[in-house]
């Protein structure tokens, strides 16, 4: 027998009988349904006409793939349970219903269902990148749940907004990303049987809020920032200018200005500064979820020899808690989610005129806005800007009249502020995220470097001296000489 004639009696044949079920038919309807959707959003995009809805994006790029992979699924399983069926009834025939490839409808059919194979190869192939490479893209991460929105807020104006979520989230291989995604569905299954209305609390799974942080299982440094920042490239010391204005009627401006001595591996390998003092290999333990607390700390010193600090509380004693090989998260834990106090971020957005520091008291009644407690974030979007507005309009009618515009826009200004850094649906508000880089607004480098961290014969202790990290060359002036003698505008 020819090969088509055995083709066609032992396969085309027996497909055809079996495949005419409702179930194989249902799936051959929902196959073909998803595939036409799915193509014609693909020529959508080809066109220009992208879609920006993550819910949307969500049905096109995961969940209409599915549904033709389980059309297809259903294709093969309705054939065997007929198959299965008739065998029990002992109906299945013993010749099945002839095929001739003489009817030239029945050759067109053969031809439909070769092609249509192709096409669901090809469907399931693209399908599968795209939903995949969807579910990597910085917006599935930040914009499909609501319960990453704070971070999300944060990356949008961070210094790595460019960079994607699983750049630093997911580590390489194929066992990286099956943990990720396993982690993402069990965090899904949280957010979407979180309790309604105390109906069984105890019984269904929950999201925390806050998000916990930092993230515990986060990949070393050396694996994700060091791929750009490499630890020869950057090293030396920088200028810091921070500004900062008063409570009072004109909003008196001072500037502090410092050297950071950021350090790092010169080409000789050597080590300097703030980064290359702790490049080394140091071990600490922390006590409390957010790594505020440092109690211990263990040095690996270059000839291969330890020294171990300990705070005068332990009284000898080893803590309890997670001991970590520090690396460049542990002091920069906030890189690309900062969550900023409302004094800096006010004090930022003033310097840079964003809000005019020319408004009488704006500093002052800017920051109570900010502070006060809302609801919402919807809730905030409207008292802010209405509170500021009546603030000019009843107190001071002249600066109202004159600076409308001005007091609009600093208005706006308060809410994208406390938009970026306050959720009161997370329980996120001031101070929620400690960021351990500095030490003047949460404790930073004085968890190591506050005088109290002694070896055990009390010969050495860390260092908490000020030159050893930082110059302070003005502090809270009035139009520091020095910026002026460096040939730098101010404001």
């Amino acid at each position: 027998m020819p090969i088509l004639g055995r083709f066609r009696e032992h396969w085309v044949r027996p497909a055809l009988f079996f495949g005419n079920n409702p179930i194989s038919l249902a799936g051959g309807a929902i196959t073909t349904a998803a595939g036409v959707t799915m193509i014609g959003h693909w020529v959508l995009e080809i066109v220009g006409h992208s879609i920006d809805n993550p819910y949307l994006n969500i049905i096109f790029f995961l969940i209409l793939p599915a549904l033709f992979i389980l059309g297809l699924a259903l294709i093969p399983i309705g054939m065997i349970i007929r198959r299965r069926r008739l065998r029990r009834e002992g109906t299945i025939p013993a010749e099945y219903p002839k095929i001739d490839l003489n009817d030239r409808i029945f050759r067109h059919g053969i031809d439909i269902v070769l092609i249509a194979t192709i096409v669901n190869l090809l469907v399931v192939s693209v399908a599968s990148y795209r939903g995949a490479s969807y579910m990597d893209s910085a917006e599935f991460c930040g914009k499909s749940c609501h319960v990453m929105h704070p971070e999300y807020a944060a990356y949008q104006v961070s210094a790595h907004s460019h960079v994607d979520c699983v750049a630093c989230h997911i580590g390489s291989g194929a066992g990286s990303y099956v943990q990720a995604k396993v982690n993402g569905t069990k965090q899904l299954i949280e957010v979407t049987l979180r309790p309604v209305a105390g109906v069984a609390p105890k019984l269904i799974p929950t999201y925390p809020q806050p998000i916990p942080s930092p993230v515990h299982n986060l990949r070393p440094a050396r694996d994700t920032c060091e791929n750009c920042h490499t630890p020869t490239r950057f090293y030396g010391d920088k200028l810091l200018v921070k500004s900062t204005f008063a409570d009072d009627e004109k909003n008196s401006q001072t500037q502090s200005v410092l050297v950071l001595h950021l350090g790092g591996r010169d080409s000789l390998s050597n080590l300097l500064g703030i980064h290359g003092v702790h490049l080394g290999h140091i071990e600490y333990m922390s006590t409390d979820a957010t790594r505020t607390e440092i109690p211990w700390i263990e040095r690996t010193n270059p000839d291969g020899s330890k020294t171990t600090y300990a705070a005068s509380s332990l009284k000898g004693e080893m803590p309890k808690g997670e001991r970590r090989t520090m690396d460049c998260v542990d002091c920069h834990n906030r890189a690309a989610h900062t969550m900023q106090t409302a004094e800096d971020a006010l004090n930022r957005a003033m310097a840079d005129r964003v809000i005019n520091p020319d408004l009488p008291w704006v500093h002052k009644e800017g920051l109570e806005l900010l502070k006060a407690t809302y609801s919402s974030s919807e809730e905030a979007q409207q008292k802010i800007p209405a509170a500021l507005d009546a603030f000019y309009r009843t107190q001071h009618a002249d600066v109202y009249a004159a600076k409308s515009a001005e007091i609009k826009a600093a208005g706006d200004g308060l809410v994208n502020i406390f938009t970026h850094n306050v959720f009161p649906e997370m329980k996120v508000t001031w101070g929620t995220h400690p960021n351990h880089i500095g030490h003047m607004s949460y404790p930073g480098c004085f968890r190591c470097h506050d005088g109290d961290h002694s070896t055990k014969d009390s010969k050495q202790t860390i260092s908490n001296d000020c030159a050893a990290c930082h110059n302070l060359l003005v502090v809270d002036e009035k139009q520091p000489k020095v910026l002026s003698d460096l040939g730098i505008a101010q404001q």
